[in-house]
């Protein structure tokens, strides 16, 4: 049995597909690991969103902002911005069977002593506390009245965590660093308008995954989110968003059961073998 992450697809199915193939995937023997922004911006989403659900307990999926932010779009929260492609999604005839697929999927998972999540994990949380708090979220989605949430999910603020915190306020803080965290400061405050690379972090914030004090620090991250993000080449964190949407290549790898520092990547993860240009 084979365990696989793959960082962001964002609607490039044939990518997806090549990968799969490449590695000799089998639904009845291996798990792949999705790690969020599986629609938006790319060429086939329904084709990405139903490859997954056909592969069921096979393919388990984290949610990522672009995901979120098609599950507004859905509900009139929010309109199309240039450059979203989820029109086949919303013309689909199959389009509630595939949103409702869509929110039972996870905002973090834990396997093989890696956690994974979409975008980042705040200086304050261990890995316990940020299954909870992922948790959390993952009700609130699953539930009759998900819509009020979707609602209620956009916005900077509160811009750290705080425990006291309660209702749309404290999921918005769990949702923004599951999902968009790059920079914040040593206690946590987020940053959301930078994007490039580590080198050009804004004044007084820093990668979230270099943090001196983050209580995660001995635990083995894996997320994707960061397509500007330079090969970091550490045993703690594994980048796996290589910018497959932008003509570059989709990036995976097959976890060894030994566990953090035993993870490996695979050649193919990607050359010109499994990119796509869209």
């Amino acid at each position: 049995m084979a365990l696989y992450l793959i960082g962001d697809v964002q609607g490039c199915d044939r990518a997806l597909g090549q990968w799969l193939s490449l590695v000799g995937f089998s639904p009845s023997r291996d798990t792949v690991f999705l790690l969020g922004d599986l629609i938006n911006r790319g060429p086939d989403n329904v084709g990405v969103l139903r490859r997954l659900q056909a592969l069921g307990s096979s393919a388990r999926c984290l949610l990522g902002n672009h995901d979120l932010h098609f599950l507004a779009i859905h509900l009139g929260v929010q309109a199309l911005k240039n450059g979203d492609t989820v029109n086949d999604v919303l013309q689909a005839p199959d389009r509630h069977v595939l949103v409702d697929w869509l929110r039972h999927q996870h905002m973090a998972l834990h396997v093989e002593n890696v956690l994974m999540v979409h975008a980042g994990v705040l200086p304050q949380w261990d890995v316990d506390e940020t299954l909870a708090l992922a948790g959390e979220v993952e009700t609130v989605l699953r539930a009759p009245s998900w819509q009020d949430f979707i609602a209620q999910m956009y916005g900077n603020f509160p811009a750290a965590w705080d425990n006291t915190l309660t209702g749309a306020a404290r999921w918005r803080v769990i949702v923004n660093a599951l999902t968009r965290l790059r920079f914040c400061t040593a206690q946590g405050e987020m940053e959301f308008k930078h994007f490039m690379d580590v080198t050009q972090a804004p004044v007084g914030y820093m990668p979230w995954f270099d943090v001196p004090e983050r209580r995660t620090k001995n635990a083995c991250i894996a997320f994707g989110h960061w397509s500007t993000l330079s090969p970091l080449h550490r045993s703690d964190v594994i980048e796996l968003d290589t910018g497959c949407l932008w003509g570059r290549c989709l990036s995976g790898l097959a976890l060894n059961a030994k566990g953090p520092g035993f993870h490996q990547r695979h050649a193919i993860d990607c050359a010109a073998l499994v990119q796509q240009r869209v």
